[in-house]
């Protein structure tokens, strides 16, 4: 009865995915664990150099307006990768 009352009150039920745990913290250094995290740094660091969009402070009128702005940016963006490679 309690998934009818949420259902009613608008809020969806929630499921879990993926089952990973997050460790304890460590009381001492493990060469297993540092080993880890610089896998983790160097796999993240290679997704992308960058997002394309210049440094600064933006405001926007709507959500719209700051998606269609990030959108432009990487698409420009990529045009000068794929000019770069060719």
């Amino acid at each position: 009865m309690i998934g009818v009352e949420r259902m009613a009150l608008g809020v969806a039920a929630m499921r879990q995915v993926g089952s990973k745990r997050e460790r304890a913290l460590a009381v001492n250094a493990s060469g297993v664990l540092l080993a880890e995290g610089a896998r983790f740094n160097e796999a993240i660091s290679r997704l992308s150099r960058t997002t394309f969009v210049p440094k600064g402070i933006y405001r926007f009128r709507s959500h719209d307006a700051a998606n269609r702005h990030a959108e432009d940016c990487l698409v420009r963006g990529m045009g000068q990768l794929a000019a770069m490679r060719a």
